[in-house]
Order: C-alpha cells, then sequence, then structure tokens
C-alpha cells in the first residue's frame, strides 16, 4: 500500500522548505498532496499557489482562508473548517506542517484531533513574537518533529516531546541554496525588472505583538537605507497585521533605487542572494540563508531574536540609523565562510530515510508528557 503524505502550505516562504521534502518524498514512492492556502491565494502577494501547481507529480488542492484584513483568530478558525472537511474526504497518512504561521497552527490542530499521523517541520525554534507561541503549539499538537539542529531538538524535548519522534535534518531550504540556481544573475535581474547590478536585499516583514509601531519602524529603517544612497531589492512583507502601514512607507521610496517585488520564484531568489552584497531586515532568511551562502546580513528588531547567532550576522533597531549605517558602511559585499548552524543542505534526504523506516509508521499516536530531566 503507498502511504499518502498531505504538506500544508500558506506562504512562499514555507512552501521553499517543503517542496524539497515534498520532491524527496515523491522519490522514495509516497503519495503527495499539497494543502494551498494563506498568502498563496492572494494576488497582492504574487498569486504564489502557481509556484505549488508547477511542481510536478503532486496533487493540489486549494482553500481561500482569508480576505484582507482578516484577524488571525478568523483566520484561524476558517482554516481549522476548511482543512477539516478536505481531511474527512483525503484521510491522508500522514499531514506535514512547517513553522509558526497562524495555518500551520490550525492544520496541526485539526490532525492531532483527528489522531491522524502529524509531522512538523522545524519545531524547536525561537523568536520575539507571537509566533514563537504558535511554534510551541504545533510542537505540543504534532507526533514527530523535523528539526534544523541539536539546539532546536533539545527545545523540543524541553517541551515533552520524546527523544524518539525528534529528528534533526537541517533547513530544508539550504538543500535548494547549496545547489546551482540554474539561473544566471542576468537572467533574475531581466526577469524582475532589476536596473542595479551592486545591491541588497531588505525583507522587512510586520510584527505582530508590536503592530502599533510598524509604521514607525518601517519609516525609520527605510529612512535610513534611503540615506545611504545605496540600491536595495525589497521583498514585499507578509500578510500579517501592520503590513499596510509597511507598505505605505515602500511605495513612496524612489524607484530608481528600491525595487519592489512581490514574490520570486525559488530559483530567481537563490541566485538573487548568491549575488547580494548584504541582506537587511527581519526575515529568516537574513540568519538562516544568508550566513549559510556567506552574505552579510543585518537582523532588525525583535522578529528573529536570538535565533541564530552566526558570525556574519548584525544586529540593530529599526531606530538606530548610526548602527545601520556603520554595518552597510563596513559589511556592504564583505564575503564570510559558510555557516552550517542549521544544517548542511541534506535535510530532504534525511527526511526520506525516515519516512522509509517502519519504526517511523509503528509509533503510536497518543501522546504523553516526557521528563528528560
Amino acid at each position: 500500500m503507498t502511504r499518502s503524505l498531505l504538506f500544508v502550505t500558506g506562504t512562499r516562504a514555507d512552501f521553499g522548505k517543503l517542496e524539497p521534502l515534498a520532491r524527496a518524498a515523491l522519490g522514495a514512492g509516497f503519495d503527495v498532496s499539497f494543502f494551498v492556502t494563506g498568502m498563496h491565494m492572494m494576488a497582492r502577494y504574487g498569486l504564489t499557489k502557481l509556484e505549488v501547481q508547477r511542481m510536478a507529480g503532486v496533487r493540489v488542492h486549494e482553500f481561500l482562508n482569508q480576505r484582507p484584513g482578516d484577524p488571525q483568530d478568523m483566520v484561524l478558525a476558517k482554516t481549522v473548517m476548511g482543512f477539516s472537511d478536505f481531511i474527512t474526504e483525503m484521510k491522508p497518512d500522514l499531514i506535514i506542517t512547517h513553522g509558526d504561521r497562524v495555518e500551520a497552527l490550525a492544520c496541526t490542530l485539526v490532525a492531532a484531533t483527528n489522531y491522524i499521523r502529524c509531522g512538523h517541520v522545524e519545531g524547536g525554534e525561537v523568536s520575539g513574537t507571537i509566533d514563537e507561541i504558535f511554534r510551541h503549539c504545533n510542537t505540543k499538537l504534532a507526533s514527530a518533529h523535523f528539526v534544523s539542529s541539536d539546539a532546536a531538538a533539545r527545545r523540543v524535548m524541553a517541551l515533552g516531546e520524546p527523544a524518539s519522534a525528534v529528528y534533526v535534518i537541517g533547513s530544508p531550504e539550504l538543500d535548494f541554496h547549496s545547489a546551482p540556481s540554474g539561473v544566471s544573475i542576468a537572467e533574475v535581474r531581466a526577469r524582475y525588472g532589476i536596473a542595479f547590478e551592486d545591491y541588497g536585499i531588505c525583507v522587512f516583514h510586520p510584527v505582530t505583538s508590536e503592530q502599533a509601531t510598524m509604521g514607525a519602524q518601517a519609516r525609520d529603517l527605510f529612512g535610513a537605507l534611503e540615506a545611504s544612497g545605496r540600491n536595495f531589492v525589497i521583498i514585499a512583507p507578509n500578510n500579517d497585521p501592520g503590513s499596510e502601514d509597511i507598505f505605505s512607507v515602500i511605495n513612496a521610496l524612489p524607484k530608481e533605487r528600491f525595487r519592489l517585488i512581490p514574490s520570486m520564484r525559488f530559483a530567481h531568489f537563490s541566485e538573487l542572494m548568491k549575488n547580494a552584497a548584504c541582506m537587511v531586515g527581519n526575515s529568516s532568511a537574513g540568519v538562516r540563508e544568508a550566513p549559510f551562502l556567506g552574505v552579510a546580513s543585518l537582523d532588525i528588531g525583535t522578529r528573529q531574536h536570538n535565533r541564530a547567532d552566526a558570525v556574519s550576522i548584525s544586529v540593530a533597531d529599526a531606530g538606530d540609523g548610526a548602527a545601520i549605517a556603520r554595518f552597510l558602511d563596513g559589511e556592504w559585499g564583505k564575503p564570510y565562510a559558510r555557516d552550517e548552524g542549521f544544517g548542511s543542505g541534506a535535510a530532504a534526504a534525511r527526511f526520506a530515510d525516515v519516512l522509509n523506516d517502519p519504526a517511523f509508521w509503528a509509533r503510536g499516536l497518543q501522546k504523553a508528557f516526557h521528563d528528560h530531566g
């Protein structure tokens, strides 16, 4: 009997992490489907459901779980209802969720209440926002944990999960970045209308617990970037509360030096990062992919607080214009050695090895708290 795997994706970012795992599962002979929802379904963010549809050999089910401006509790409720209806029909053998988004929380909750095996990818991470709460909730709801590091594994076990259910595979998106992208930087610049060759990348997402100040933070950060006189490719922020305030600042920046892109294909984004002079903002890409690629990064604010400690990462508040200027002056174009704190680019193979082990499927679904002392 071929076992069925259902991957849940709500954003371009988590699909970049789940795609290598799904391809490895396909190659291992599993039946693979995707439940596509969240930002993927929204034209403002590049309608990235199309990226999932391009993946050969998988079935795709799409679900619109929100309208612009919906609060997170409403998005959670809508996703629970829609996903519950879907799995009643599909009956997957394993549901795979990722990270800390509200869509992942909804689907992991549905899996738990329906006693369906659920693998959570990249649990045990820390940050400074409500996302960390969602992530740890997913850990307690899931039955298996595919984590990125030994430190993350220790945190998952500190939450009472058994060591036998925790698998250190590394961050899956590094699999993609460790290989040639397949496109040239010239092709990337042509496809996305990037007029400059010397550039930094900026990704600045809203922090839900700091919604009231996101506009001010964005004005400070992008004001400092504008004052530097340098060129930046900006990837649009996600759709969490506070994003409108960030967009209003970005849209007022001079177009000749700031290129706003709603979303990028993964191969193109990888090549863009490999050729960037630096990365600035509060995206996980700045503390994971950038150090792995040896690109200097400036982590802004609290969103990735204490998540990584690579030597290529600098830290500053959005309002600290002097620190931002020092980083841009001293780190722009400075190469670093590859940091493998989140893996070496072999996560997908390790994931497939776990799924191919009969012991993975033999483990019961009744959970108990494991006190590791």
